[in-house]
């Protein structure tokens, strides 16, 4: 039931005469009362400015006596009511911003933003002392949230009353709650420029605390949403944050965007063309650390993350170049195809040499056990990538020749429990480097006559190399039932 006229002037009265009494219990009636109205559209679309005005005289002299208060002894009860009389002045406000743009431009012009974020430093610095602190902290960041939605003004004032420190420090309380609501005020508050302010080294702290709770607590959906609706849309953010990484943040970093390019169902995606140079560049430097897992000298934790960051790495990529067209510039990216072409070639040599965590295998009893391998599908995925850099283009088809990159691919046509469909990566890689090119087609044409790397295996699966036209192509078998 909207509240009616006279119960709202005897609101607006008993606010008022908060100011001319101690803290009583009695006070926070009134609060409450303020509170339960605003739930109601009527009376929010009504509410005069002078109720707003007294509530803040209530708010600031709440913040003056916060920053004296004791926790302790004497001082406990009176500490305890007026946290109390903070967290439900905060509901009000909080109420009050609820699909009205009219309340929450007036909150602000009022000076709201202001002392309501004085007071969110105050109780996070003594967070500790009392439990009873969580509540009105809480409750607080709330209006903050519900102050900003869909007002860029105030969007605009939180962010330069609270960036970057108090949004970090709120982001690190123990506490799910006052996490989830802060990361919920960062979302609504972030735009391209803001993005970009993370990125300077003095602020980039903050974009690295919402990372890492996208690696620690993933059931968090705003940090999930900051990384993937924000931050993957600016590339310098992304190297920031990259550079300042752990390789444990840097695979979370690299999961979420894989994510997002698997989910994104238009050809164009969010993410920037200079983050997919960017990462190729950093597979290009860092790509040889994922063959210490077969020397055994990846016995330090860092020395695994290190390899595990190169395969999130050589994931990426491949579903970047896997008909995303915003995003085959890469098959013109310097040295890149070299660099991958030669990486198999050590890892497929290390896997012949000895048995190892590179060898084929054709142990698919225990493939789940097996599954726990960090290098499972490298091979093949490495194998896929070549396929796609070489995909319409004659430059990356010769080069791979070039390299003896394809009586490699030839020779791992093979089934290999390790690797699961590396048999049909290596399939698609040489369809790739056949097309339209007559010299990869006549070197495949040899190579069964030369005995060097045929592709008997390309048969045993059920295809054949077969001329037509002065082309080779490949052609599926059916075998006679």
């Amino acid at each position: 039931m909207a509240a009616s006229t006279d119960s709202t002037l005897a609101i607006s009265a008993s606010i008022a005469g908060i100011m001319n009494e101690i803290h009583n219990p009695q006070h926070l009636q009134v609060i409450k009362t303020l509170t339960s109205a605003l739930r109601e559209e009527e009376y929010r679309d009504a509410v005069e400015e002078e109720v707003f005005s007294d509530l803040l005289k209530v708010l600031t002299n709440l913040c003056e006596e916060l920053h004296t208060a004791s926790a302790d002894g004497d001082g406990l009860q009176a500490f305890s009511l007026q946290l109390q009389l903070t967290a439900e002045c905060f509901r009000a406000q909080r109420n009050a911003c609820v699909q009205s743009t009219r309340n929450q431009s007036l909150l602000r012009e009022l000076g709201f933003v202001d002392v309501s974020v004085k007071l969110l430093k105050c109780l996070q610095a003594a967070l500790g002392s009392s439990d009873a602190l969580l509540e009105p902290l809480r409750c607080g960041i709330q209006f903050l949230g519900n102050l900003a939605v869909g007002n860029q003004t105030c969007k605009d004032d939180i962010w330069q009353l609270s960036f970057p420190d108090l949004l970090l420090k709120l982001l690190s309380v123990d506490d799910e709650k006052v996490v989830n609501y802060t990361s919920m005020v960062l979302h609504t508050c972030l735009d391209e420029t803001k993005v970009e302010d993370l990125s300077d080294p003095e602020n980039i702290q903050l974009a690295l605390r919402v990372m890492e709770l996208c690696r620690t607590r993933p059931e968090l959906d705003w940090t999930v949403l900051i990384a993937t609706q924000h931050f993957l849309g600016s590339a310098s953010l992304v190297e920031s944050m990259y550079s300042g990484m752990s390789h444990h943040e840097r695979v979370t970093l690299l999961e979420l965007l894989f994510a997002q390019l698997r989910e994104e169902v238009s050809e164009e995606c969010g993410v920037p063309p200079d983050v997919a140079r960017f990462l190729a560049g950093s597979f290009q430097k860092s790509c040889g650390a994922v063959l210490a897992l077969a020397t055994g000298s990846a016995s330090s934790d860092e020395v695994l993350q290190e390899a595990l960051t190169v395969i999130s790495l050589l994931d990426v990529l491949c579903e970047m170049t896997s008909d995303l067209k915003q995003f085959m510039f890469l098959q013109d990216h310097p040295d890149l195809l070299v660099t991958t072409v030669e990486l198999l070639q050590q890892v497929h040599a290390i896997g012949k040499a000895s048995k190892n965590i590179f060898s084929a295998a054709q142990n698919f009893s225990s493939l789940s056990a097996d599954g726990e391998s960090p290098v499972i599908s490298f091979k093949a995925h490495l194998i896929r990538f070549i396929g796609n850099l070489c995909h319409g283009n004659a430059d990356n088809q010769n080069k791979v020749r070039e390299l003896e990159g394809i009586p490699l691919i030839l020779d791992n046509c093979n089934i290999d429990s390790n690797n699961p469909f590396i048999s049909q990566w290596a399939i698609f890689a040489i369809r790739n480097l056949l097309e339209n090119n007559v010299q990869n087609q006549e070197l495949v044409a040899s190579l069964e006559r030369r005995g060097k790397a045929d592709y008997s295996a390309l048969r045993q699966l059920g295809f054949l190399v077969e001329e037509r036209d002065g082309s080779l192509l490949l052609k599926t078998v059916r075998k006679d039932s």
